[in-house]
Order: structure tokens, then C-alpha cells, then sequence
């Protein structure tokens, strides 16, 4: 039977200079919905599960097209409320080469920033749910966000329902003493958070250190022991990404369970589209877990559906399970399939 799994955020406008142009030259865009949490409903979804998104949009008809772009892949809108003054906005330019991608984003007073906890049955929402999945990038858009989180937090481990969060730290949204003040007290007793926040016998001890000088298995499991015991979580995880430019990467993965600290397979790759790639990571994970697997068959099939939306247009993760699955089992080559 099909796993309920709720997710809840903010879905934007995405806005995408056509090919690698820069902004400066673009005399049109490509639009399309995305956003981190909506990214993880879609590809839930086209997994299988019952896949439900939270969040509010403005009873206008750009608010419905956000709506019927998510329903367009099977995910369930009953709990979006409408309401508020606008969608959020973000525009991509597409890096090559030495060339990074770039994201501006326009979500200021966006329709889910004027959410009030009040609005939403959480009775309803989490009723026979499996899992609840949410990021740190909602909290970062204001006070009634954090409030929603807080409370949507609350309610699920109330009721003993899994809950995932991935840290997304963006910078564009908060300073980051703002963000560890805010998601210290929302990652504690979760089941899987990904990423970590340094205690203060860690900081400065980032992933760009590790990656100056290999992989630094040691110094991830000292940080990722201490999340465990300051924060009770569950499963610490992490990916781990050499950036040889903006469309050749390479990645692997890591997972913590208080007394192992596992690595998965690590995949040389070229580029199509990052953005989402996070999200797959994520959505892959929870989505073996919530179905039973082990923790370390989890982070194979994660850290491949990682890889593979790298190759697909757009946000949203939409490659099939066999097709993961083909890339666990070592079919890198790309071969045309006759």
C-alpha cells in the first residue's frame, strides 16, 4: 500500500534565460514551478506514494497554474491554501564551463510568507501519514513561516510520524547565526536531517576544508556524532561534491547512524540542470526508508537519483525507479536504449 508522505514549503516561479545566456542579454524566459519542498512531492509521486504539498497561494489564476503544474505530476493539493498576494519568483542563469549558475530571487511578501498556523487543519494534513519532509529554506522566508514550521514539527512528532529535514542554508534569505537559531530547535528528535550545523567545537570546520584535501572521513564523523548527541537525530547525511566546473561534477554521499558512518558510490557526471539535484537526493532517500530499506541501500538509491536529475530539465526529478536502479547497478555508459 502507498505510503502517505506530506511535504510543506514554498513552489515558485521559475524563471530561466534560455540555453547558458546571462541575464543581461535575456529578451525572454522559460517558465516553469519549482521549489525545494515541491520538488520532493513530484518526485514522491512519480514513485508511487501518496504524496500531499502543503503550502498558500493567491487565489489568482498564476496561483492555479502553480497548482495544475503540480497536479500535472500526481501530487496531491488538498491542503493548499489560497489566499495572500503573490507567487514567489526565481530566476536562473544556467552556468558553463568555469561559468556558475546564478539564482536572483523575487519572493518578498510572497502568499506563503502571510500563512497563519490557524489556517491549516494539522488533523487533517497528518492524518495516516508515514512521513513529513520539510527544509530550512521556509523558515528562512519570516516569522509566520517559522511559527508553521514549528508547529507542523510539533504536531508530526506528536504524532509519531518520521520527519526529514534538509538544512538548505541559503544566504540570499538569512545570516546564518539567524538560521542556527531558528533550526537548532527544529532539527532535535527528527529522523533524518541532512546536512549539520557545527557546535561551537566545530566552526569553521566546513565542506569546503574537506575538499582541499580528499574526503575527510574522521572529521565527518566527529561533527556528525556530535548532531547525533546534541540533537537526538536519527540519520545525519550528507553529499559530498567535487566541483571540476559548472557542468562536471562528481558526487558521493555519506550517512550517520550513531555508530557507522557509511559512504556510498561516487559518480562522474555532466550537467544539464543542478537545480533540484538536493531535492532528489532527498526525496530518494526518504522514499526507500518510509518503504523499509536499510539505511545504507537508501543512500545507493538517493545518491543515484541525485545523479540523475543532473541530467534532467528543470526542477523536478523525473526519472523512473528502474532507471535509478540501472545506475546503482553500475550502467553509467548512456547508451541509447533500443
Amino acid at each position: 500500500m502507498a505510503k502517505k508522505i506530506v511535504t510543506m514549503g514554498e513552489i515558485l516561479l521559475r524563471l530561466t534565460t534560455p540555453g547558458n545566456s546571462r541575464f543581461v542579454q535575456a529578451r525572454s524566459f522559460d517558465a516553469i514551478y519549482g521549489g525545494s519542498e515541491a520538488n520532493v512531492a513530484v518526485f514522491l509521486a512519480n514513485m508511487g506514494m501518496k504524496s500531499y504539498f502543503l503550502t498558500k497561494l493567491p487565489d489568482n489564476d498564476i496561483g492555479q497554474s502553480a497548482i495544475d503544474f503540480l497536479r500535472a505530476y500526481g501530487v496531491n493539493t488538498d491542503y493548499v491554501i489560497r489566499g495572500g498576494e503573490r507567487v514567489g519568483i526565481y530566476f536562473l542563469e544556467k552556468g558553463t564551463s568555469v561559468r556558475p549558475s546564478k539564482v536572483v530571487y523575487d519572493r518578498k511578501n510572497s502568499s506563503i510568507c502571510d500563512i497563519d498556523v490557524e489556517e491549516i487543519d494539522f488533523d487533517s494534513v497528518f492524518k495516516d501519514a508515514d512521513w513529513f519532509h520539510l527544509s530550512g529554506i521556509t523558515p528562512a522566508l519570516g516569522e509566520k513561516c517559522i511559527q508553521l514550521v514549528e508547529k507542523a514539527v510539533e504536531y508530526a512528532k506528536k504524532k509519531g510520524i518520521p520527519v526529514s529535514v534538509d538544512l538548505n542554508y541559503r544566504n540570499k534569505l538569512w545570516d546564518y547565526a539567524e538560521f542556527e537559531k531558528v533550526m537548532v530547535k527544529i532539527i532535535k528528535d527528527v529522523d533524518v536531517c541532512f546536512g549539520w550545523i557545527d557546535d561551537d567545537s566545530q566552526k569553521g570546520h566546513k565542506i569546503a576544508d574537506f575538499a582541499k584535501q580528499g574526503v575527510d572521513l574522521k572529521g565527518f564523523k566527529d561533527i556528525f556524532s556530535s548532531m547525533k548527541k546534541r540533537f537526538n537525530v536519527k540519520y545525519v547525511v550528507t553529499t559530498l561534491r567535487d566541483n571540476y566546473s559548472a557542468t562536471h561534477n562528481a558526487m558521493s554521499a555519506l550517512i550517520y547512524n550513531g555508530e557507522e558512518l557509511y559512504q556510498s558510490k561516487k559518480y562522474d557526471f555532466t550537467i544539464q540542470d543542478r537545480v533540484g539535484a538536493g531535492d532528489a537526493f532527498a526525496a530518494g532517500l526518504v522514499y526507500k526508508l518510509v518503504n523499509g530499506s536499510d539505511y545504507k541501500d537508501a543512500l545507493e538509491f538517493a545518491t543515484a537519483a541525485c545523479v540523475l536529475k543532473h541530467t534532467v530539465e528543470g526542477d523536478f526529478n523525473l526519472c523512473t525507479e528502474s532507471e535509478i536502479m540501472a545506475i546503482t547497478g553500475g550502467n553509467t555508459s548512456g547508451s541509447v536504449q533500443r
